[in-house]
């Protein structure tokens, strides 16, 4: 009876025959690229499940991603980003009055 398994390891692919249930013979050589391949794909789960976990450097990526998007928004569109600016001038004004007249009922 023969199997094929497939492994997907980065962009590679590739079939492995089981016969029997035993493993093909293969050499030192193969075996530890093997290895060394599982160490590689390991160590960029183990980096992505950090990055994925690690709020503060989410924020800061984040935030420079805003910074460059306004920034090529202010390149090409110059008029678009006042009026960003002014809505978000109005908004926080309409938050501080909003607290003012909050504070003053009280």
């Amino acid at each position: 009876m023969s199997t094929e398994y497939q492994s997907t390891t980065g962009s590679q692919a590739k079939t492995v025959a089981v016969i029997d249930g035993t493993n093909p013979r293969r050499s030192k050589a193969e075996l530890r690229a093997d290895a060394m391949t599982a160490r590689t794909e390991l160590a960029r789960t183990l980096d992505a499940i950090e990055y994925k976990l690690n709020l503060p450097r989410q924020l800061r990526y984040r935030a420079r991603l805003l910074n460059l998007r306004l920034y090529r928004l202010g390149e090409d569109n110059p008029a678009a980003l006042a009026g960003i600016a002014v809505a978000a001038a109005l908004v926080a004004g309409a938050a501080v009055w909003l607290g003012v007249k909050t504070v003053q009922d009280r």
